[in-house]
């Protein structure tokens, strides 16, 4: 069985279905992160193992294995010295240690607005309909039920219904190409003019400005100079402006609105009134990134 080598730094425990864990560490005089994914079993989701779906296991991997180029793709790279070791129970992957450039938010969307040009090429296990893919796993639990139980109901409940219409709407935008995980901890470092980018497991195609969308939920600047910056980033004749606005707008607010309600489906069961719940530590961030999106949500309700 695969173990961490003693003396390896724990970096975090497993954010994906497949993660083992992440770990630093020293070789060979570089600093380095270790990453470990484990290959689907028997009884783990099919989804797993489809290439075409966010979650699909190895892509991370394949990523470096395809050769890519994603070392020298403008707005956003990859770490370089990057390896990966391949075994019966999973996937090693080794990649240079990334300093923390503290990164703008507003650096980071026009990063993101050059990335979308990129040709990732017609790789079968690039990521598209994450959104989509996304929403059809919270409806096979149930939809938002928590959120049914809260302040923002009648809202949360429009939007449902509305989903599908919302998500042919992203359909209908220019795709491009995305990182489709760019929280601002996933795009620490810089050189040069672009962001250095980590964890490339969910890489893709997808809506025009749905990086942008996502990037939203954990920046600190507003929505407006975040999406002029992206415009700046994104080469003419991409996407126009309400497009761009429209899919940073709808990704944004249906992945807050899920989020929030799997953060306060983990602790309803709990003793006590759901209300009290909302300043859990586990809970409080996804609920203060879902105040931010308020309002993008009037725009889209209004709609």
């Amino acid at each position: 069985m695969w173990q961490p080598e003693p003396g390896w730094l724990a970096l975090r425990s497993g954010t994906g279905t497949s993660t083992v864990g992440v770990w630093r560490t020293v070789l060979g005089g570089r600093p380095v992160v270790v990453k470990r994914l484990a290959a689907p079993a028997g009884d783990d989701p099919a989804e797993l193992s489809d290439p075409r779906h966010f979650a699909y296991w190895r892509r991370a991997a394949d990523v470096v294995t395809a050769r890519v180029g994603l070392e020298t793709t403008p707005g956003l790279r990859a770490p370089r010295l990057t390896s990966v070791e391949e075994d019966a129970e999973g996937i090693t992957l080794v990649a240079d240690w990334v300093e923390d450039a503290a990164n703008s938010g507003l650096f980071c969307a026009v990063s993101l607005g050059r990335f979308a040009a990129v040709d990732l090429g017609e790789h079968l296990w690039l990521a598209r309909d994450q959104l989509r893919d996304r929403l059809a796993r919270a409806e096979r639990r149930g939809g938002w039920p928590t959120l049914a139980r809260t302040t923002v109901a009648d809202v949360a409940d429009h939007l449902w219904r509305r989903r599908s219409t919302l998500l042919d709407e992203l359909d209908a935008l220019p795709q491009v190409a995305q990182h489709g995980d760019p929280a601002p901890a996933n795009l620490p470092g810089r050189e040069d003019d672009d962001v250095v980018a980590i964890d490339w497991g969910s890489l893709g195609h997808g809506p025009v400005g749905a990086d942008l969308g996502l990037l939203m939920l954990g920046a600190r600047e507003e929505f407006e100079p975040l999406l002029d910056a992206y415009l700046l980033g994104l080469p003419d004749g991409t996407a126009t402006r309400e497009q761009v606005a429209q899919g940073a707008r709808v990704t944004a607010v249906l992945t807050a609105l899920s989020r929030a309600e799997w953060a306060l489906a983990r602790v309803a069961g709990g003793e006590g009134a759901l209300a009290g719940k909302y300043r859990h530590p586990a809970v409080a961030p996804y609920l203060r990134s879902l105040q931010r999106q308020f309002p993008q949500i009037e725009d889209l309700v209004g709609s």
